[in-house]
Order: structure tokens, then sequence, then C-alpha cells
């Protein structure tokens, strides 16, 4: 578990050489990307006799070295235009990058974050195009427990020049997001609306609404730590419970707040990790409400196919079914325990693997890859 946010300690020393030739603030020894697009990490300490950082920007954790003053450095290669999330590990202990006021916050922990920009722009970096809008909803649920005041959330996206009156209304993507983030993960992590967008302004996928919900039937599900994955009961209560309020609860109160395309065809549901569980499991369960189905990575280690996904032979006129992996995640083996077993029941399953671990470096690819298939 991570500890929390560290306060910052921006420390400028004002030194001169003598009254007329004064000298200005030192530089910060920050994190920065280099002109053949690496990273350098940087991180001052003095004190600390051993420092690696952890990053998607690497598949293991950085060595850092010290020098005389303090200053501890690692670099990478050059890397590909993303976000790329990292965090200092000190004498044991993990830290945030003191000098990096650029955080993902999470539910469990934190992570500093940093860009290396693409040349033209990646997908998710903000440019100068058409954007969409974000909407957050709040309501008082009667199914999820151990919420604050039984408040559930959860974001929309409408693109742009959204219209409340079009006829035929807007096909409709609910986007499920992972264990220990919140229903802004997909958009302060993910980057899910400026993909969107990108996508909207080269013609690459149509106008869609896209529905981001708090993803916890049971919200001690997150705040009791990682080892709640260990307790198939809890897992199966969290899973059905949220089953329960997306299709009970949001479903119907989405459909009467927006301009939503009826019938399945128009309809979709895609989630990662443990919100990939849950979008296999309520998309294959409920094929009368969703064509378009989609699993990032999905959480299904120890999870009985047979028990939670019973409707399976109803499942097999599905326009999608869209299973992916990184190579180097740890749920490479369950997910392909997955594909064999839809395939055992005849279900038109797409299997995807791509190079990656469990980051957002794939997830992200994931939706770009998944969004343009939808509703033709």
């Amino acid at each position: 578990m991570r500890l929390p946010l560290a306060s910052f300690a921006l420390a400028l020393s004002l030194t001169a050489a003598n009254a007329q030739t004064p000298v200005g603030p030192s530089k910060p020894p920050i994190t920065s990307v280099n002109p053949d697009s690496s990273i350098t990490f940087r991180y001052q300490n003095m004190g600390a006799t051993k420092v690696t950082v952890e990053t998607d920007a690497a598949m293991n954790p950085l060595p850092m070295q010290r020098d005389e003053k303090g200053l501890w450095t690692a670099s990478t290669g050059p890397l590909p235009p993303e976000h790329y999330g990292y965090i200092f590990v000190v004498d044991g202990v993990q830290q945030l990058d003191p000098l990096n006021r650029n955080v993902w916050p999470l539910l469990v922990g934190f992570g500093s974050t940093i860009l290396v920009p693409g040349h033209p722009p990646a997908p998710w970096e903000l440019t100068s195009i058409p954007h969409g809008e974000l909407t957050q909803h709040t309501f008082t649920t009667s199914i999820a427990t151990h919420l604050a005041m039984n408040q559930e959330r959860y974001i929309v996206y409408t693109p742009p020049g959204y219209d409340p009156k079009r006829k035929g209304g807007y096909p409709i993507l609910y986007l499920l997001h992972g264990w220990s983030n919140d229903e802004t993960g997909w958009t302060d992590i993910g980057q899910a609306n400026l993909i969107l967008d990108s996508l909207l302004a080269t013609g690459r996928i149509l106008p869609m609404i896209v529905v981001m919900p708090l993803g916890y039937g049971d919200f001690n599900f997150v705040t009791t730590g990682a080892s709640v994955w260990n307790d198939p009961a809890a897992v199966d209560d969290n899973l059905n419970r949220y089953s329960h309020m997306l299709l009970d609860e949001i479903y119907p109160a989405v459909e009467r707040e927006y301009n939503v395309a009826r019938g399945r065809d128009k309809h979709a549901i895609a989630g990662l990790s443990m919100g990939g569980l849950e979008s296999l499991t309520i998309g294959i369960n409920h094929p009368g409400q969703f064509g378009w189905v989609g699993g990032f990575s999905a959480a299904l280690k120890g999870v009985d196919l047979e028990k939670h996904m019973m409707d399976a032979k109803n499942a097999r006129d599905l326009r999608l079914l869209w299973v992916s992996c990184g190579t180097s995640d740890s749920l490479l083996p369950p997910n392909r325990e997955f594909i064999a077993w839809a395939k055992s029941k005849k279900l038109p399953v797409t299997p995807v693997e791509t190079a990656g671990k469990h980051t957002w470096l794939v997830w992200r690819q994931n939706l770009l890859a998944f969004a343009p298939l939808l509703f033709r």
C-alpha cells in the first residue's frame, strides 16, 4: 500500500559571491523529459542509503545512483509518447516525487506522473480540437453498501455538439474503472475524454455517450486493502451488488437523463481489471441490453465462470466480445483461460494480447483500439 502524499520541500537558496554579482536561485533537481524522449528521474535525499523508482516506463524498478550532494538519478531509454506513472522507493518506503505536482490520486495510494509528448500530439494530449463535456451525477443507492451517506457517483461524457433532441439518440458505452480507482479514473488518469475527442475529430468513432460510474458494490471492498481479492466471498458480493446497482439504478437513470439510442446494438460495456470482470459478467449475463462487451486485463483470477456467467449460451449473438491483456501482466493466464472457456461456450470472443504490464499504458491503447469497433 502506498503512503499518503508527501509534503513538498522545495529549497531555494540565494548566494552571492559579492554585493556586485548576486547569484539567482539554484535550479531544483526535478524529474524531466530529455530531448530524445527519455526520462531522467531525480530525487534529493542525502540521508537515504538505497533509492529505486517504480515506473511503468520500465519493466522492473530502476536503481538510482547518488552523487556527492545527495542527488539520486536514474534514466530510461527513449520512450514512446505517453503519460508515465512513477513513485520513489526510499529505503523500502514509497514516496511521491516532492517536486512534481502532477499526481494521480487513487483510493489506495498515490502516484506521480510525467508526460512524454508526441510529435504530433498523442490522442491523450490536450489539443485544439472540439471537446466533449463531462458531467458528474450523484444519487442515493439502495443497493451498494458502505458508501458515505449511500451516495453513488458517475461521470457522463457527451460528445461535442451533443443534441438532447437528436432523432434516434446516441449510442452509449459504459466504461468501468479498476480496483483502487474511482469514477474519475478513466478521465483523470486514462484521459478517456481526450482520447474520445481525438477519435471523433479524426472520424474513427461515432459520436457516443460514455458513462463512467464509481465501481464498488461494497465500498469496503477497496478500503480494506488488496488482500480482499483473496476472499472469494467478498469478490462475489462486490460483483453481484455492483451488477445490480448498475443495471437497476444507474442504467435507468442515464436513460432518463440523456438522449440514449434504444436497443442492444447501440449499447456497450467495457472495463479494466476489476471493471473488466464486472463488464464481462454483466455483458454476458445481459446480452439483451448490451451487444458490445470488452474486458481489458480483466481480474478473472479465481473466478468461477460457470457460477457468474450462467447465461453464457444466450450471449452467442453478441456483436463483439473483446478480451485483451498485456503479455507481461500476471492476469494473462486467467484471461487466456476465460478465452478458452468462451470458445467452448461458442461465444464470439476476440482475443487480443499486447506488450505491457497491468498499467494505463496498456489500457489507453485498449480504448483506442476498442472504441472504433463499436456500433458499426
